[in-house]
């Protein structure tokens, strides 16, 4: 298992939405994340600059490059652009982040 980490940047207003739908997430939408080999996956939250930091576990097979793909992924995006800031496509614009340190 490979575990990455990303950032992303919350419109101005919008945590309670985002935390609102996080927890109406649709199930076909785990069920396509599990299936690309995605799990143990996190997103906090920095209430001063509404910035996003995902951290997740992929396995070394996974199918996240073809998520973009997937008709639910692209409508997820797309109920989640008018909250954050996305590309054209309404992909989320994510950010990797470098792990300096790591306690296992």
């Amino acid at each position: 298992m490979e575990q990455i980490g990303f950032r992303m940047q919350l419109n101005a207003g919008q945590a309670e939405e985002y935390r609102r739908r996080h927890d109406e997430i649709w199930p076909e939408l785990v069920t396509l994340l599990k299936q690309a080999g995605i799990s143990d996956y996190s997103i906090f939250l920095h209430e001063d600059t509404l910035s996003l930091f995902a951290v997740l576990r992929r396995t070394s097979d996974h199918g996240m490059d073809g998520l973009p793909l997937e008709p639910i992924m692209q409508r997820w995006w797309e109920h989640m652009a008018d909250i954050m800031a996305s590309n054209d496509n309404n992909e989320p614009v994510v950010e990797p982040l470098e792990r300096v340190f790591y306690l296992k």
